[in-house]
């Protein structure tokens, strides 16, 4: 298992057009990956498989939010930090 934590950086957060760009790139990999909302004290408040346009929507994430992104299988880490460049990045929506 592989895991890191950023904070959302888009003004829009992760809403339609970035959330399907999230999907897109997570679903290029073979592990099982999740993505958890933080609290303040970076403890999970939150969580969904990475692979879901639907359920990544619904985590209500916007700007500022801390999220950590985690997976598990032969390409975790290539997921994780492939998706934490993307978020990283604006998800191409600054």
């Amino acid at each position: 298992m592989y895991s890191k934590k950023t904070t959302i950086i888009n003004r829009s957060g992760i809403h339609a057009r970035p959330g399907s760009l999230f999907v897109r790139e997570a679903k290029k990999y073979n592990s099982e990956i999740t993505i958890a909302k933080l609290d303040e004290n970076d403890t999970s408040v939150k969580s969904c498989n990475a692979k879901s346009i639907v359920k990544v929507m619904a985590m209500l994430l916007k700007k500022g939010t801390r999220i950590e992104i985690t997976a598990e299988g032969n390409d975790e880490q290539a997921a994780v930090d492939g998706l934490i460049a993307l978020v990283d990045a604006g998800l191409n929506d600054l």
